[in-house]
């Protein structure tokens, strides 16, 4: 695995797949700025968006796209354009594309779902996960429900957040408290992980790769690699593949609940190897 370098000396960083998630471009949570800054200084062979990087729900609401969406899709389809392959397995938020199956935009390819090969030969399934949210599965108008509230909790953050840098007290996320009050009402989000990696086990493959519930994390579950790529409305997090087959979960900066300062790039939090033993927490975000 390469060693972590300088993001302020501008060096790009090359890999061999990039795995990112939950951006949900027409959010105005969406951290555009965050991302293309990303972007711009890692370059993959493969770029796999694994779900909920439009965000139809919020757009079939009210439209929402200002310049920074734009940014990030011509940013992509630049890189197709260059070489990179780039699969797009949709998500609940972006299900839309789902009814396009093999279709290529721009270059880029849809898929429902997909077998990642690593370089050291290890196969990983790669899905969004909304398949095994019960709540998005049987009652969607309790998800649509929930999807507000977590606008709502966006916006209360926001001035939260302001509140309490005036008065010299630490950053602390609304959001991620109120989600975790509604995970523990439908008793779910504890059980979503071991769901996730028995599919893998089913696939007869050595791990996973999926996102949906915010919460991003590496780790092994009984003798599956489970990989999270978490999302770029709160953490904004990504998962790189190394040439080696060495994964990577990178936590772009701390976000604070600030916006990003004026020419200024955030630098990459610390890095944990697959192999390296993670404690699942049952608190884990859902979308």
């Amino acid at each position: 695995m390469s060693e972590p370098f300088d993001i302020r000396s501008g060096e790009t960083r090359h890999v061999r797949t990039l795995f990112i998630s939950d951006v949900h471009l027409g959010s105005k949570a969406a951290k555009t700025d965050f991302l293309l800054d990303f972007l711009r200084l890692y370059e993959a062979d493969t770029i796999v968006l694994v779900g909920d990087i439009v965000d139809g729900w919020r757009l079939k609401r009210s439209w929402y796209w200002p310049q920074g969406c734009n940014d990030v899709v011509q940013k992509l389809l630049r890189k197709a354009r260059k070489g990179t392959r780039i699969i797009y397995i949709p998500g609940n938020h972006d299900e839309f594309l789902r009814d396009f199956p093999g279709t290529h935009f721009g270059g880029i390819e849809v898929k429902d779902r997909i077998i990642h090969e690593a370089a050291d030969g290890k196969r990983y399934l790669v899905l969004h996960g909304d398949e095994f949210d019960v709540v998005v599965r049987n009652a969607r108008l309790l998800a649509y429900l929930g999807d507000w509230a977590y606008d709502t909790a966006i916006a209360i953050n926001v001035l939260l957040s302001a509140v309490r840098r005036r008065l010299g007290m630490p950053y602390w996320s609304f959001s991620a408290w109120a989600k975790l009050q509604v995970k523990h009402a439908v008793n779910f989000i504890g059980e979503f992980q071991k769901v996730v990696v028995e599919e893998a086990r089913r696939a007869e493959v050595d791990g996973v790769i999926c996102g949906h519930i915010h919460h991003a994390v590496i780790a092994n579950m009984d003798g599956i690699d489970y990989i999270n790529t978490g999302d770029w409305v709160e953490s904004c997090t990504a998962v790189v593949e190394h040439y080696d087959g060495a994964f990577e979960l990178i936590e772009w900066g701390d976000m604070q609940g600030l916006e990003p300062e004026p020419k200024m790039l955030p630098k990459p939090a610390a890095i944990r190897p697959v192999s390296e033993p993670v404690v699942i927490a049952a608190e884990s975000r859902m979308a």
